[in-house]
């Protein structure tokens, strides 16, 4: 049994009709989805609701619209082993990843450029008081009464240094930079939105997965084990 097959003996009929939207009566009755029916004219198959071996050890465990989602997950992406579903989630998560870090760094850079616009404003707009200042000898008089100047002059100064800028770049090419940055963040979030909504079902998809190859592997030793016991004492 692959890994499709193991899910889909898990989950009722119902449940999987209910997953398409397809309303079940009492009676096991519904309106066919093929067809213009006003009243229920197809028979969902209720005899095999809870009679299943599968659905015998796993609907305590599982909630069955999400045991039918995962289903249709693993058909409609041809998935029919556990590895080639851990090999795509681990893809997911990387994409997911991968575009989650481009975002951030576009949205770091442009922070950088904020702080960088703000530093080379305030360092032109002050540069004659501080020329003022150092010219009067770093007068304390004079500082006093230009301080909120001063200490944003010494600010941009220092930040340069900080960023080894020997030359500053001039604010219009900030302005294009940022603008640009900002064209890819909105570019790249529908991308980004899918990639996590993709890589949550594979995850989903793989730990329901997971539990539910462990369950059969105990069914599998326990049915190994009763057999055994059988053979050594076969009036058991």
């Amino acid at each position: 049994m692959n890994l499709f097959e193991a899910v889909k003996d898990a989950v009722p009929t119902i449940a999987a009709a209910e997953h398409y939207g397809i309303e079940v009566k009492r009676n096991g009755m519904a309106c066919c989805p093929f067809h213009d029916d006003r009243t229920p004219s197809m028979k969902v198959d209720k005899l095999n609701e809870g009679k299943g071996a599968g659905y015998q050890r796993w609907a305590t465990l599982f909630n069955l619209k999400q045991m039918a989602q995962v289903m249709c997950f693993l058909q409609e992406n041809e998935i029919d082993s556990f590895d080639e579903l851990a090999a795509r989630a681990d893809a997911a998560v990387t994409q997911w990843g991968g575009l989650g870090d481009s975002i951030k760094a576009a949205e770091q850079r442009m922070q950088e450029i904020a702080a960088l616009k703000k530093h080379i404003i305030n360092y032109s707009k002050t540069r004659e008081v501080y020329v003022a200042y150092r010219k009067a000898g770093y007068s304390k008089k004079f500082l006093e009464g230009h301080r909120e100047a001063i200490t944003l002059h010494k600010a941009a100064k220092e930040a340069f240094e900080q960023l080894g800028l020997k030359k500053l770049p001039r604010v219009k090419e900030l302005n294009a930079e940022y603008a640009q940055l900002l064209e890819q963040k909105r570019a790249a979030y529908p991308a980004y939105r899918k990639a996590r909504t993709e890589m949550q079902e594979y995850l989903v998809a793989q730990k329901v997965a997971a539990v539910l190859l462990e369950k059969e592997k105990e069914q599998a030793a326990m049915e190994e084990q009763r057999k055994e016991e059988q053979r050594t004492d076969p009036h058991r």
